[in-house]
């Protein structure tokens, strides 16, 4: 991701990247010099790297997933000083996925099941993926459900008649799968799919540029792709 966002950077005449930073290279050397900074990372360099953006009052962009919820909450209270965009899917796409099925689970109401299927490439090391855990959260709000307790992660044995009020996610990992998430609403006699497939990490590249010129210019506060896109 950090070259496909060094690659579209040429294609925009008011970015500029003037600074690279991979494993094992100081971000300290190069914050000087920035106005925002995109993190496509691990999740275990995520808090460090905010501490030191908040300090030096950088805004921020963070395409980094993963995280534990105790690790969320650790680096929200450190960028309370900056703003940032904060998200787990920067496609244009994925993040209007996000209002159709919010809108949609609102709409068929809670006669609907609800499954979550998304597909990504064999070196992904976490799963399910952020975008799918964002899609899980939409469905749960709208349905008025607390997600830790309505998301099952597969199916395996005798595990009984669906319940009402379960949300399953399903993740598959195989080649070289940019990413794709579908969202199935089922009910007897009929159901709805909405499916997202990316087909090259430029898209993924560009909405964090995007992300990133906007947020340049607001107050401290965690935004999502969704404010970027006036979504909210």
């Amino acid at each position: 991701m950090g070259q496909a966002v060094r690659a579209a950077a040429a294609s925009y005449s008011d970015v500029e990247v003037v600074g690279l930073v991979d494993q094992g290279d100081d971000p300290a050397t190069v914050i000087d010099k920035c106005d925002v900074v995109v993190d496509f990372s691990v999740h275990t360099i995520t808090r460090q790297l905010v501490e030191l953006c908040a300090s030096c009052g950088k805004a921020m962009v963070i395409g980094t997933t993963g995280h534990s919820e105790a690790e969320r909450q650790e680096i929200l209270q450190v960028i309370k000083p900056i703003p940032v965009v904060w998200s787990s899917n920067f496609s244009t796409g994925v993040n209007v996925l996000f209002w159709l099925v919010r809108r949609t689970t609102e709409i068929l109401g809670p006669e609907y099941d609800v499954e979550i299927v998304e597909l990504h490439h064999r070196m992904k090391k976490d799963a399910p993926s952020g975008t799918a855990k964002t899609l899980a959260e939409v469905v749960a709000q709208a349905k008025g459900l607390d997600s830790a307790k309505a998301v099952v992660h597969g199916r395996v044995g005798i595990v009984g008649e669906r319940p009402p009020d379960q949300i399953g996610v399903h993740a598959v990992r195989a080649g070289d799968i940019v990413g794709e998430h579908i969202v199935l609403f089922g009910t007897m006699g009929e159901r709805l799919e909405l499916r997202h497939a990316a087909s090259s990490r430029e898209t993924f590249a560009r909405g964090a540029l995007r992300a990133a010129r906007w947020v340049v210019s607001k107050p401290p506060g965690v935004y999502t792709m969704l404010d970027v896109l006036g979504l909210k």
